[in-house]
């Protein structure tokens, strides 16, 4: 429910801050009083049109902050999760902080519980936490998808439309996969005859990823090592050949090492370095035969390397595809010649996916359309049964539940609407064009009372929904607001006197002159109960209230207990 709304330096309103409490708030005052704009910024709060022309004259910015007192488990919470906000918090809380922004050159900015969210992610939340309804409001009347909601609620069939939107999707996915087949069998019957024999040919070619580099690298050196090997074979027998001096030096060593014993300072660092060369010589003749390991080849392997390069080539020119999209390519060629060998057994499978997913839709929703007809003959059974109090007692109020199994959706097959006849022997039509303003204000009230702890927002707003009506019709709307309010949170703009003495709490609207008179500023005052009965006396008499307007303003607030 709505606990608290402030408002700041939106077009009359300087700073406003207003406690609401549970059950029926009614906020009555003179025409121009300011009450249309409380309710304008109050819809700014929630996610509603934003509008530079908000902004107080002489203000860089409007703002209004909404805060409501929510249970665990409020469709809000699901919202902020969906939308990427840290909910456990707010939730753990129940206060949840609705503030909006309006720039004076027409941007705004929205937030919720401080978290800057897009007006949209706003506007989400707010239809979850408040329905405003007027004399002309048709939100909540003229979308026949609104009212199949509606009749789902009263009949508490949420789940079952939710099981429902899961078979939908499951047949939807099921004929997808049947016409991405067809689709598939199609495609591959048309190039048969080409896709068979580039299948046989890929295959007999098999190509291998990578293929292509691994060739390339090894016949460059190859060729390389042709050109090298003789190179490699001089530098070997000079190293480790005929013509080695390892021969000559290991000889050397062997003399010097017999002299060593007379002279030793004079012949060990000699032994030791030539050593060293010897040693060097053999490491040197040993990478010398690994290099002629590597360069000999056999001419024949660089002949097949070649042909293979050039047929891996060519066919990838044939193609139209990279060498290395080769292997792929015959991947999804042998695809599409199984998909034509063996594609009548997958289309039957498929098929018979497809048939059971409707079949088992088709059962779900004519069960779901039968349960709607029962719950929809409920439904105009209790409102009718509302219609009589509120001087509606000749019209009859029907709602019209059209299955077509030709049509469906996710919802199922059925379009509700709500029908009316406002007198015997007129044709009945949609309510939203048969019906007059102040019929269609107390139709929405009695559906509102029917509907009140099934679906409803936890606050709904009223705006003189009782217009054009006399005092018993306005009693009558009076008592059914009164009621409406020990389910949820109700708040009433209100001109008539016999609904403002049914309220929980009283809130006077009035414009205060500022600055000697310069300006004018919107006030909001509650009314205790002297002040009360005076402003109910002023609802009564008019412009001068007499002792009779404030008997009658007694027994008006007497009678409503």
């Amino acid at each position: 429910m709505l606990s608290r709304l402030s408002i700041r330096d939106i077009v009359l309103i300087e700073r406003l801050d207003i406690e609401f409490s549970r059950g029926l708030a009614v906020l009555t005052g003179e025409t121009g009083a300011g009450k249309s704009i409380l309710l304008d910024a109050f819809a700014l709060a929630l996610g509603g049109r934003g509008d530079a022309a908000l902004v107080r004259h002489g203000a860089e910015h409007g703002q209004v902050t909404a805060t409501f007192d929510l249970a665990k488990g409020h469709p809000a919470f699901g919202i902020l999760s969906a939308n990427g906000l840290d909910d456990r918090e707010i939730e753990d809380s129940g206060e949840l902080i609705l503030r909006r922004i309006q720039l004076a050159d027409g941007r705004t900015r929205a937030f919720i519980n401080d978290q800057s969210v897009s007006v949209q992610t706003l506007k989400s939340v707010g239809a979850t936490l408040v329905e405003i309804h007027g004399q002309h409001d048709e939100r909540a009347l003229v979308d026949a998808a609104t009212h199949r909601r509606l009749l789902d609620a009263f009949a508490g069939l949420e789940k079952d439309v939710a099981a429902l939107e899961t078979l939908w999707e499951g047949r939807r996915s099921a004929r997808a996969a049947l016409d991405a087949h067809r689709a598939g069998m199609e495609r591959a019957a048309r190039e048969a005859d080409y896709l068979r024999h580039a299948s046989d040919e890929l295959k007999k070619l098999a190509p291998q990823d990578g293929e292509e580099t691994v060739l390339a690298e090894r016949r460059s050196v190859m060729m390389q090592g042709e050109k090298i090997a003789s190179d490699l074979r001089e530098a070997q027998d000079a190293v480790g050949g005929h013509h080695s001096p390892v021969a000559a030096l290991a000889a050397a060593v062997r003399r010097l090492e017999r002299r060593a014993g007379s002279a030793p300072q004079l012949v060990e660092p000699a032994v030791r370095a030539i050593d060293a060369a010897i040693n060097a010589l053999e490491e040197a003749d040993q990478h010398l035969n690994a290099a002629l390991a590597a360069a000999d080849f056999d001419p024949l392997e660089l002949e097949r390397i070649e042909e293979r390069l050039f047929a891996l080539r060519a066919a990838a020119r044939k193609y139209s595809t990279p060498v290395d999209g080769l292997a792929a390519l015959a991947t999804q060629y042998a695809a599409d010649v199984a998909l034509i060998d063996a594609g009548a057994d997958r289309l039957k499978a498929l098929e018979k996916a497809a048939g059971d997913a409707d079949a088992r839709y088709g059962a779900a929703a004519a069960k779901l359309s039968a349960s709607r007809s029962k719950a929809a003959d409920k439904l105009n059974k209790a409102v009718n049964g509302e219609l009589a109090p509120l001087k509606l007692e000749r019209a009859k109020f029907m709602t019209q539940v059209e299955a077509d199994p030709a049509t469906p959706g996710p919802q199922g097959i059925d379009r509700v609407e709500f029908w009316v006849q406002t007198n015997p022997g007129t044709r009945p039509g949609p309510m939203m064009k048969v019906a007059s303003g102040g019929e269609l204000s107390r139709f929405l009230l009695a559906l509102k009372v029917v509907l009140s702890d099934k679906g409803s927002a936890p606050t709904l707003v009223f705006d003189e929904i009782d217009t054009g009506v006399g005092g018993a019709v306005a009693d009558a709307i009076g008592g059914r607001l009164a009621r409406l309010a020990t389910k949820v949170q109700v708040m009433a703009v209100t001109h008539a006197p016999q609904v403002a003495a049914r309220a929980d709490q009283h809130l006077l609207i009035s414009k205060a002159a500022l600055d000697k008179g310069k300006r004018v500023a919107t006030r909001v005052a509650a009314l205790e109960q002297d002040h009360r009965r005076e402003e109910i006396a002023r609802m009564l008499a008019g412009a001068e209230i007499t002792a009779e307007a404030r008997a009658a303003a007694d027994r008006l607030i007497k009678a409503a207990g």
